[in-house]
């Protein structure tokens, strides 16, 4: 997971909120492509393809602070 440790934290967190959150009016792609998938209506390429493009930086960024995390201490 070197290549997650070299990813800068400015730019994960201004793609998280940028293209995570875009377009911004009426509701976000990354929050409609989320229902859709719950909804069991997500089945159209362009609408994967949009739930991988507007959530690649907002997943990254959880990898990133999950990486980070102090160990969990074991007794």
């Amino acid at each position: 997971m070197r290549w997650l440790d070299k990813l800068s934290w400015d730019i994960l967190i201004i793609g998280s909120l940028t293209l995570g959150l875009a377009p911004f009016i009426p509701e976000p792609h990354l929050f409609e492509k989320i229902r859709m998938l719950f909804q069991g209506t997500l089945s159209r390429p362009i609408d994967i393809f949009d739930l991988l493009m507007h959530g690649a930086f907002p997943l990254l960024l959880v990898l990133k602070i999950g990486t980070q995390l102090p160990p969990e201490d074991k007794k």
